[in-house]
């Protein structure tokens, strides 16, 4: 089976999602299951993960009703306030969702930039174990250091970087991600997505070169069993249409065995998310 282990629906809303600019006006329209499900056909893919990208609760019951409609999408990672006082009745709530696999917030456009590490934060991650919910984990590489503390303090705790924390490509920024996403990967409860490349690269001109120091840095740290596919569609259509993004790390893991190349595009996931 294999797994778009990282995509995004939406109804647009300019207010809501601004964070969609005009040099992205190729995504300012509404993207939904009826969108992507023929995408992924043509390209054999045989189902998906829908994340968050809006933060609030709404977005939870938006994604779930997608879900439920939908048997191609596995699993749903959505957003609940962890630093809230009544954060365990929440995930209470949530777990009645077999769906619901687990939880995001977009740490990278926090102010904060150690957010993850206040209290009330951890305390609302403390409790996701217990749920068996999964976190993902969405930063810029200046967060890096803070997420080594972040997720040693869990060693319980399944977690995934998403985007392979967004390294900038385009100016083959390296040396410092590099170390600590070898840091990172030291803790065997961490995976990482191999996702949201492309937009981290030149948008017009990149080649599938670009991105192999990276992925090198990636499978090197984490091995084959902790890493996993994601398109990031549809924002990955700002920089790709998804056969040409499919076609990066089809390309790069082309030499590896067929077990590895299965964990990687879907088992991982498969095990990681419990679908």
């Amino acid at each position: 089976m294999k797994i778009d282990a990282h995509q995004h629906f939406w109804q647009f809303n300019p207010i809501r999602d601004s964070w969609i600019n005009d040099d992205m006006a190729v995504i300012k329209r509404d993207f939904l299951p009826q969108d992507l499900w023929p995408v992924l056909q043509a390209n054999g893919i045989d189902g998906c993960i829908t994340v968050q990208s809006n933060q609030t609760e709404a977005e939870n019951d938006f994604q779930l009703q997608n879900a439920a409609e939908n048997d191609f999408i596995k699993g749903v990672v959505g957003w609940v306030d962890l630093q809230a006082p009544n954060i365990e009745q929440r995930l209470v709530y949530y777990s009645s969702f077999f769906k619901m696999k687990g939880f995001r917030h977009v740490l990278q456009g926090e102010p904060q930039r150690d957010l993850m590490l206040q209290p009330k934060f951890m305390h609302g991650i403390s409790q996701l174990a217990m749920f068996n919910f999964t976190y993902d984990i969405l930063v810029f590489p200046d967060q890096l250091p803070h997420i080594i503390q972040f997720v040693q303090s869990f060693p319980n705790q399944k977690f995934v970087i998403d985007h392979i924390a967004k390294p900038d490509i385009k100016h083959q920024s390296i040396t410092n991600w590099k170390k600590n996403i070898e840091a990172i990967a030291m803790f065997n409860n961490v995976n990482c997505k191999i996702s949201g490349m492309v937009t981290e690269a030149n948008w017009q001109q990149w080649q599938p070169k670009d991105f192999t120091p990276y992925l090198d840095v990636v499978v090197n740290a984490f091995g084959t069993k902790r890493i996993m596919y994601g398109s990031d569609w549809p924002v990955c259509l700002v920089a790709a249409d998804y056969k040409s993004m499919l076609g990066i790390v089809t390309q790069y893991f082309a030499s590896f065995s067929q077990a590895e190349q299965a964990n990687f595009f879907g088992l991982n996931a498969a095990r990681f998310y419990n679908l």
